[in-house]
């Protein structure tokens, strides 16, 4: 039985993640229990690990611009050591990354092989680990990137916006940033595809296929809950200045996945679709 190790499996996606392989043999580790930037817990959690998959990560963006250090231990220091220690085991490292790491500009969609060119400090941290992750065990390694991220163990854009609407009569939500709405449970079980196919290095985009922007995705959220999308009223990130610079084209390309034998994942509607009844239901009761 393959023995996989988990890290910040106390997270949205470790959690859906540890649910897809319950089949396996799991160490699902949280943050508590396992701190990535130790070199000492990390080698000792992974001896006889068969895969790791590094879901472990500093995604405060806003405070990363004020808390470097700690975002780059995390997010480049950490998954540099899980690298060696996963090079000196044999295991296969399965790195999560992200879509901050390119400058967030472009018309088209992200090419697995795009430069890199982050403008925050959490994308500047992820593109370091990237680098250290190629650096240390190139043969080895495998890196998805995703971007919005939602799911049902955890706080997220959706439950965000059901959550105000019980509350507010309209919603402000930006329509100049465009991107793949990404339910975890898909992400998961993309990386158990991985997993199961026994792939050992690569870059590749774990995002549910097509684009919205989020006002569209609010407006998409609030019709399926039975509300009237008429609330979610479109404003420009000019307008709802954050700390951290948002991408505004967060939009990733997924031929990678051919080129293995392996399908992309999913539309992004039908993907919300399924994870609204399972997920989110309950936030708004019945309209």
């Amino acid at each position: 039985m393959t023995t996989v190790a988990i890290t910040g499996a106390s997270g949205m996606l470790g959690r859906d993640l540890t649910d897809v392989c319950g089949d396996m043999d799991i160490r699902a580790q949280s943050r508590a229990e396992l701190d990535i930037t130790d070199p000492e817990q990390v080698h000792a959690a992974l001896s006889g690990v068969d895969v790791v998959v590094n879901c472990a990560a500093y995604t405060k963006v806003d405070q990363a611009e004020d808390d470097v250090e700690q975002a780059m231990a995390v997010n480049a220091v950490g998954p540099k050591i899980l690298a060696e220690a996963c090079k000196k085991s044999g295991a296969t490292l399965i790195h999560l990354s992200t879509d901050y790491v390119f400058r967030g500009d472009a018309t088209t969609p992200y090419t697995e092989d795009a430069p890199l060119d982050p403008v925050s400090i959490y994308g500047k941290s992820k593109a370091a680990g990237e680098k250290a992750v190629r650096e240390v065990y190139p043969d080895g390694s495998v890196i998805i990137r995703t971007a919005w991220l939602y799911g049902g163990n955890g706080p997220s854009f959706p439950r965000t916006m059901l959550t105000a609407s019980t509350t507010r009569d309209t919603l402000n939500v930006v329509d100049d940033q465009v991107g793949q709405p990404t339910w975890t449970k898909d992400l998961a079980h993309q990386i158990r595809l991985v997993i199961d196919s026994g792939i050992r290095s690569g870059i590749f985009h774990g995002t549910n296929a097509g684009r919205t922007s989020w006002w569209n995705f609010a407006r998409v959220i609030f019709g399926t809950a039975g509300l009237d999308p008429e609330r979610i009223l479109p404003t420009t990130s000019a307008e709802f200045v954050r700390p951290a610079p948002r991408p505004a084209w967060s939009v990733l390309g997924h031929d990678a996945w051919a080129a293995v034998g392996l399908p992309a994942m999913r539309s992004w509607e039908d993907a919300f679709a399924e994870a609204y009844p399972k997920c989110f239901s309950d936030i708004v009761g019945d309209h």
